[in-house]
């Protein structure tokens, strides 16, 4: 059998499946997944307690692209030589390009390896039905996952506990300003936020501290980030570099190789980065496809995250520098966002936070401010009175 093969049948995987359907693709697609069941998105996993997947394309549009869907389809290895793929039943795959859209795993660092982990929906059905009233929660990691999941916690009426070792909460991703926000509302949940704080060890229901204190609990998860899925790609002799190195086409060093979405290494503004974000992986999924099918262009989208914790909407476009200056503009009483510039003076990030909606518009708005290389004039930029729509047309 050749054709496209794709590897990892989440977001990215079955986006560019069904891109190279949309493109014209008449060969054969196979979409391998190693889950049993249909391929649905993760985000809602940390937010909703009806356990009721939301998949990303109903079964039979599978069937009706073509697509061969594979579930529970592990894949064991790949030979970038013969060009095969070799399933955990020993079948073989022959294909003619090869994309690997694997994902990535949660991080569990040694002597926490007991502990509770959010990835898949089963995952997800192992943790959200014990949030209850009383029920005691630790949570280690004070990112966007551990407070997600501390916020539909608290909901239920559980008792909350986050420890991050670092100073403050989400120090990777987002500004200052806006993880006060967020700390602050979590406080005001009744969420004990504890920062600085160092874990030696936990399991399903303790978690033990440095200096040597002990906390018990009811159950324990671990939030503490995520490792690329590049298992199969190393073993294969691919190029891998915190995730499997490509290039602006998804192309890895192995011809007819791809890879994409979180497990992939890619460039993007003059740095190679690896993004775990379910905008991205959809994005580079239907790129991939493209340059499969002959395009050139290298990707360049602007990076997107969010995250929902109660009722507020977090939001970051582009990679803000934590540490560097930025400019602020007020949307509403209880809404802000922050812009950021580049050495060069052109915007490069915005961040921002506030209730349901408040500030999407604007967000997505800088986004096509970061694509358009617009100078940051702090002036216009932090006046409230000045559209962003007027700066847009300006740039």
């Amino acid at each position: 059998m050749t054709g496209i093969v794709i590897i990892g049948a989440g977001e990215c995987g079955v986006r560019a499946a069904f891109e190279l359907r949309a493109k014209g693709y008449a060969g054969a697609v196979t979409l391998l997944g190693g889950e049993t069941a249909l391929p649905y998105e993760r985000p809602p996993l940390s937010k909703d307690r009806t356990l009721e997947p939301k998949l990303i394309r109903a079964e039979d549009a599978y069937r009706a692209a073509g697509i061969d869907l594979r579930l529970g389809a592990e894949v064991s290895a790949i030979d970038p030589v013969a060009r095969t793929v070799r399933l955990a039943s020993d079948e073989t795959l022959s294909y003619e390009k090869l994309l690997i859209a694997t994902g990535a795993r949660p991080r569990v660092f040694p002597g926490m390896e007991d502990c509770l982990t959010l990835r898949t929906m089963s995952d997800a059905r192992a943790i959200l039905p014990r949030f209850a009233p009383g029920v005691r929660v630790g949570i280690v990691g004070g990112g966007f996952i551990g407070l997600e999941l501390a916020a539909t916690a608290r909901l239920a009426g559980a008792d909350v506990t986050v420890l991050e070792a670092a100073q403050r909460l989400m120090g990777r991703a987002v500004p200052a300003d806006i993880a006060a926000v967020v700390h602050d509302r979590h406080i005001s949940e009744g969420v004990d936020i504890r920062t600085g704080v160092q874990v030696a060890s936990a399991d399903a229901r303790s978690i033990v501290l440095k200096d040597g204190t002990t906390l018990a609990f009811d159950l324990v998860i671990a939030g503490t980030g995520a490792l690329p899925n590049n298992r199969l790609a190393e073993e294969a002799g691919l190029s891998v570099d915190n995730g499997i190195r490509v290039d602006g086409c998804f192309r890895t060093s192995s011809a007819g190789v791809y890879a994409a979405g979180d497990c992939c290494n890619f460039p993007w503004a003059g740095d190679h980065i690896r993004l775990e974000s379910w905008q991205a992986a959809q994005q580079q999924g239907a790129h991939a496809a493209a340059a499969m099918l002959g395009e050139t262009a290298d990707y360049a989208k602007v990076p997107w995250f969010w995250s929902d914790q109660y009722d507020l909407s977090l939001q970051v476009a582009g990679l803000f520098d934590s540490a560097g200056p930025s400019v602020r503009r007020r949307i509403s009483d209880d809404a802000f966002i922050l812009f950021q510039a580049g050495e060069d003076g052109r915007l490069k990030a915005v961040a921002g936070i506030g209730p349901g909606n408040a500030i999407a518009k604007d967000i997505k708005l800088a986004e096509r401010l970061i694509d358009r290389g617009a100078l940051l004039d702090e002036a216009a930029f932090s006046d409230p009175s000045i559209n962003l729509k007027s700066l847009l047309r300006a740039a």
